[in-house]
């Protein structure tokens, strides 16, 4: 088949790299022709915006609701918005009907690609599919309410224009049949990891980049994700390494990622003179991901107990797990399951750094027990791979 993904980012965002781009090339070695018509975060600065990539064709349409360049994110004013939704919307839609397709896949029920997929799948006359990986109206940052309830209505609304749904987690399933759409038409497919950034790490890198950032010694805590405290909530952990330190002072917490609450999270690390045990990498390369990952001894998601947690199949996790790191969370949503009951990390009471400290601290204390949950996730992580996932996720093209 010949199929469209319709997204509201580029593929350099967590989902563009962690969900659509793996799925887009495993679509493709089964044989499919795989397009991404995409908004990407800085397109004033994009040299090239049409190219080929492993066979799948990328198309960047338009600018993003937001623009990131380097660790920092910018929202525009409201007019701008405005001004950016029109161009990008118009630019998605000019896209997909020109493109040659069997069917659309919109990711993310956004109002840009959502307008877009409905109408080019109407005057095409072409099936649309839709796919939630998070729980969109709670857990983007707004600048007006009326901002919060057009995505509400976009994501509760647009399900019903579709031939079937790819979810992530059991959670965005319930809530989707919860807005009346057939059950036996959603497909739960929980986000992966790609095989080729994953399956070999180069340990003397890792070791060199050990000795760079002064890790030599030291256990070492990473975060790796978005530094946006709507979403992630850092600073839950920032308040749990202050109690983990006491006890380990040799611990140092890595975070990696940036995003728009970085300088808050920064100032929250002065305030609680945790300078000496906390560095900040910012954004780095995707291949250099597996890198961060393999010279930590745990890694750490936290989550609050909501909506927004339970909706959300976390990436950090398994790309972790991929490469044999530990994971300490919250005990909210599939995470207990996807740690396999204890066997590949430690869950804790959710939104509390107390609890959270604690199960870190036991991890980190217990070199045994985390050399054995390290050798499950490694024979375990065959799973969570996306050349596995892809056949599941394909299912949801038999609906139609």
């Amino acid at each position: 088949m010949r199929i469209t993904f319709l997204l509201t980012q580029s593929l350099e965002s967590p989902s563009g790299l962690g969900r659509y781009w793996p799925l887009a090339k495993e679509l493709q070695r089964l044989g499919h022709s795989v397009t991404i018509l995409a908004l990407h975060h800085d397109l004033p600065s994009l040299k090239v915006r049409r190219l080929s990539l492993q066979g799948v064709h990328i198309w960047y349409a338009g600018q993003m609701h937001v623009r990131k360049r380097g660790s920092d994110k910018q929202y525009f004013r409201p007019v701008q918005l405005l001004t950016v939704v029109i161009s990008a919307t118009l630019g998605l839609l000019w896209a997909a009907l020109r493109v040659p397709t069997d069917l659309y896949h919109v990711g993310k029920p956004h109002p840009m690609n959502g307008v877009a997929g409905v109408v080019a799948s109407r005057l095409r006359r072409k099936p649309l599919f839709l796919d939630c990986d998070d729980y969109e109206a709670a857990s983007n940052r707004f600048a007006n309410e009326w901002q919060r309830r057009v995505v509400r209505f976009f994501e509760d609304h647009l399900p019903h224009y579709t031939s079937g749904i790819t979810v992530n987690t059991l959670a965005t399933a319930r809530r989707v049949k919860a807005l009346g759409y057939p059950a036996d038409q959603v497909v739960v497919v929980p986000n992966g990891v790609d095989r080729e950034r994953f399956e070999m790490v180069d340990l003397e890198r890792v070791e060199q980049l050990r000795h760079d950032l002064g890790l030599v010694a030291k256990k070492v805590v990473l975060y790796l994700g978005s530094v946006s405290l709507v979403n992630h909530p850092v600073d839950l952990l920032v308040a749990a390494m202050h109690h983990v330190v006491k006890m380990l002072p040799d611990t140092t917490l890595l975070i990696v990622g940036g995003g728009e609450d970085l300088e808050r999270v920064e100032t929250q690390v002065r305030e609680l003179g945790l300078e000496e045990h906390v560095r900040f990498v910012g954004r780095v390369s995707p291949e250099d991901v597996s890198l961060y990952y393999s010279l930590a001894d745990i890694s750490v998601d936290p989550v609050h107990d909501d909506p927004i947690a339970a909706a959300r199949s976390p990436l950090k996790i398994v790309e972790s797990l991929a490469c044999g790191v530990p994971v300490v969370t919250g005990a909210v949503g599939e995470r207990e399951e996807l740690l396999q009951d204890n066997r590949l990390g430690l869950v804790a009471e959710a939104g509390c750094p107390e609890p959270l400290g604690r199960q870190i601290l036991h991890l980190l204390e217990n070199d045994r027990r985390r050399a054995e949950m390290s050798e499950a996730a490694i024979l375990s992580r065959e799973r969570w791979y996306w050349d596995r996932l892809v056949r599941s996720f394909a299912s949801v093209y038999d609906l139609h």
